[in-house]
């Protein structure tokens, strides 16, 4: 009363009240709003920062120039579309540059520099921006560009690249490990395998840089440790059954583990919240399928890595996912209505 008594003096003295604001907005509702897009996408950057730096001790400058090339075109590309659609610019959330920095490390380190700027405009144009946007897109972004230069610059992107062998300043051509070995049955060492002293995409060489960086991520929460849990647990699993049912396999389960993208693609790609389910159980569905269609491909295919096209068949599958995994309502479901 006494608060409605001075809203009515003030009112009669001429004095302007300010006007409350009113939040509306649906369900669910966020408590913790330091966990912006912006934070989450430097987050990232973090956790890629151990990927980037052993790429750069790989690879050299090839590393440093793609991901410049990547990383620009991206950026770029935004700018372009977003003043297409006469939309607010917005590059300073950072989420284009991790989309450039992830298709970067997804690329072979002597790839043209025009694949690089063809990838960046298609990530961001097909892969985001026809869906609305940020937040929108149903498939993850770089794995759009890389899967569109993968198709349209196969020689391209299958010509040597150089690395350090032995961390000599020799550098030296090879096969990446899992082409070797699905060519000519060349076995890679698992330390290799482990540090990153091998040839392939810039982030897929080094398996203990990729867990570095992934743990960080699960630890500042940016990314869910389900994704990456159901897809290792699987790939384990599904190898060891493998390696049983044939002992004198000489590429094993945590040759499947670390080579190739699998650890990569677990932490940095699979786990973009876009693109992925929304609850938990399902995260651990997406997980396992990406596995089983990565060991699907390495082992009854003629294609020897196939992280890339695991995640996009399963970014389709995502809606049905959420729609399996609806959790249910606290007290039970709603009861029918019932007709009288």
């Amino acid at each position: 009363m006494a608060e409605d008594e001075t809203r009515k003096n003030d009112a009669a003295k001429g004095q302007r009240q300010p006007a409350r604001a009113l939040h509306v907005a649906p369900a669910p509702h966020v408590a913790a709003m330091k966990l912006t897009t912006r934070r989450m996408m430097i987050d990232v950057l973090i956790g890629l920062a151990p990927v980037i730096g052993m790429s750069v001790y790989v690879f050299g400058l090839y590393a440093l120039k793609q991901l410049a090339i990547c990383v620009s075109s991206c950026v770029a590309a935004e700018l372009i579309f977003t003043a297409m659609r006469r939309k607010p610019v917005s590059v300073g959330d950072f989420s284009a540059a991790v989309t450039g920095t992830i298709l970067a490390l997804s690329l072979p380190g002597t790839a043209p520099w025009y694949v690089g700027v063809l990838g960046g405009l298609t990530a961001i144009g097909l892969g985001k921006i026809v869906f609305g946007g940020l937040g929108q897109n149903i498939f993850n972004p770089a794995m759009v560009g890389r899967a569109f230069v993968m198709i349209t610059f196969t020689s391209a992107l299958a010509g040597p690249a150089y690395v350090l062998k032995e961390a000599s300043a020799e550098a030296i051509t090879m096969a990446t490990p899992l082409t070797a070995f699905k060519e000519s049955g060349v076995v890679t060492g698992l330390w290799d395998l482990f540090i990153g002293t091998t040839n392939g995409s810039l982030g897929e060489t080094s398996a203990l840089a990729c867990m570095i960086g992934g743990a960080y991520l699960c630890i500042r929460r940016t990314a869910s440790w389900r994704i990456p849990l159901a897809m290792i647990a699987t790939t384990a699993v599904i190898a060891g059954i493998i390696n049983i049912a044939n002992p004198q396999a000489q590429w094993t389960m945590l040759h499947h583990l670390f080579g190739g993208a699998l650890l990569f693609g677990a932490f940095f790609i699979a786990t973009d919240p876009a693109s992925s389910p929304l609850t938990g159980g399902g995260r651990f569905i997406f997980g396992a399928g990406i596995a089983a269609l990565v060991m699907l491909m390495r082992t009854l295919s003629s294609y020897p890595e196939g992280v890339m096209f695991a995640v996009l068949i399963m970014n389709a599958v995502v809606p049905l996912i959420n729609r399996w995994t609806i959790p249910r309502p606290v007290g039970g479901p709603m009861p029918a209505p019932q007709v009288k």
